[in-house]
């Protein structure tokens, strides 16, 4: 992806260029750092790129709270009571067991076989506790990924452990979605056949029918490079953003399924111009508008429809991304870069330079 960036890039940046040439008569002046009319993302309040926090998709400083006092002190209590007092029905608690999770595997990789202590204490002093068992799950799904490239038979023997670990985690809370959703990775890495995943499917749809992190989670086993194909994504993407109740941001699903089957070098012309991208960014941005402001997966589409709006040079809808976003960037397209602050960034200046050369200004964006 970051060879696509880069050549959007360069092309977004022709097409400004050009805009500019056309309304100043022919005449290219390259505004010098602080000019009036320098496109300066500083102006509209954004947070610079090396303050940027790349561990979340947006806010939830009850987290980061909690992860700092876990990782300095190694009390997995805090986080035990935290999972405890999020409900189980909606995403904020699927993302808290993924950062957990993430936080001691990260620890794990810096640290070999001391890292991640808490988190093995954890499991051990409290063996009935949901939320433990459901990051022990976790932890062992990202464990595998991490594996990957290593051999397929550790590969393989981790993400076993992990199913009986999500069988325990199941077993421990029954209506909560969370052990199933983690499984579908699972059955992403170990190809479930298309009975047995559907099988598990119908334990996640019956406990959380419009979960966004999870039918992101299913879409996976559905694209081409797992176990479906193009065609099976998006017949998957659309009949799920057709169920979707109003306020789900279900209907953003086919965005995501479009973006899991991009190629790094886009060869259609006018690619962000086509019908079924441009119906996939509305039925992104009508979700957008129909959320909860308050919806935890929101950031989650705000961050690639931006992505997508930029190269669409819809600049407009794209800053109005940015500016309810801005400041975390833990999140697809950005995390598949080894920098993600620095592709969040470069999008966000494109976005920036082409809402002015096309007169907008700070003034103009509080009025969107």
């Amino acid at each position: 992806m970051e060879i696509l960036w880069t050549l959007l890039a360069l092309g977004l940046l022709a097409a400004i260029l050009t805009r500019l040439v056309l309304r100043r008569g022919g005449g290219i002046r390259l505004s010098r750092p602080g000019a009036p009319d320098a496109a300066d993302p500083a102006a509209y309040g954004f947070v610079r790129q090396e303050e940027l926090d790349v561990r979340l998709p947006g806010p939830d400083q009850e987290l980061l709270d909690v992860l700092a006092v876990v990782q300095g002190t190694q009390d997995w209590k805090p986080a035990q009571r935290l999972l405890a007092a999020t409900p189980k029905e909606g995403e904020r608690r699927w993302q808290r067991v993924q950062a957990f999770a993430g936080a001691a595997s990260l620890e794990l990789a810096g640290h070999p076989g001391v890292g991640g202590a808490w988190l093995r204490k954890w499991r051990s002093e409290a063996p009935k506790d949901a939320g433990a068992a459901q990051v022990h799950a976790e932890f062992l799904v990202q464990q595998a990924w991490r594996s990957s490239s290593v051999g397929r038979d550790d590969f393989r023997i981790i993400l076993e452990e992990a199913r009986t670990v999500c069988g325990e985690a199941a077993l421990l809370a029954p209506g909560d979605p969370v052990p199933y959703i983690v499984e579908l990775a699972v059955a992403r890495g170990l190809a479930y056949p298309r009975a047995e995943f559907d099988q598990l499917w119908a334990k996640v749809l019956d406990r959380a029918p419009q979960h966004m992190g999870a039918h992101l989670a299913a879409l996976h086993y559905h694209c081409e490079k797992w176990h479906g194909s193009r065609a099976q994504a998006d017949e998957f993407a659309t009949a799920s953003a057709a169920r979707a109740s109003r306020g789900s941001l279900l209907p953003a699903l086919p965005l995501f399924a479009v973006y899991e089957h991009m190629t790094d070098i886009v060869l259609v012309s006018d690619f962000y111009g086509t019908a079924v991208v441009s119906r996939a960014m509305d039925g992104a941005l009508h979700a957008v508008h129909q959320a909860r402001p308050e919806d935890p997966a929101l950031p989650l589409v705000r961050h690639l429809l931006a992505s997508f709006l930029v190269p669409a040079q819809r600049w407009a809808e794209a800053m109005e991304q940015f500016v309810a976003l801005d400041g975390h960037v833990g999140a697809v397209p950005w995390t598949v870069s080894e920098d993600p602050a620095a592709q969040y960034t470069l999008c966000r200046a494109l976005a920036v330079a082409g809402y002015e050369a096309n007169g907008g200004n700070p003034a103009t964006l509080g009025r969107l």
